[in-house]
């Protein structure tokens, strides 16, 4: 077998390869962070959670307190205005319908609240 065409055509990639190598390689623009010479803000404390319960019957408690839906979108509104914004722990009962539920997770995105978690009843 004659190996010297496939030696030919193996040279004749390598310097294809060698050439248009540099051209692929460029330069990318990095911006590296710098030291900063004020010190950094003190985070602040998160306030406590609000606990929000709703029950089978489709009752709303803030913080234990029950409370009317109309009164619910108008204290997570307040809520939301707080900085930093306090957790909003969601608990329902078993038997909770479900619309209660969307209902209080829409006044809650309508509100402006970011941080909405969901706690487990046993």
């Amino acid at each position: 077998m004659n190996v010297t065409p496939l030696v030919d055509v193996l040279l004749v990639l390598l310097i294809i390869f060698m050439v248009t190598a540099p051209m692929a390689s460029h330069e990318i623009q990095v911006d590296l962070p710098q030291q900063s010479r004020t010190p950094p803000e003190q985070l602040k404390e998160p306030p406590p959670p609000v606990r929000i319960r709703i029950e089978a019957n489709g009752g709303i408690f803030w913080d234990n307190q029950p409370m009317p839906r109309a009164a619910v979108q108008a204290s997570m509104m307040l809520e939301a205005t707080r900085d930093p914004q306090p957790l909003i722990e969601l608990e329902t009962a078993g038997e909770a319908q479900y619309q209660t539920l969307t209902e209080v997770l829409t006044m809650a995105k309508n509100s402006g609240l970011e941080k909405i978690g969901f706690v487990e009843t046993l």
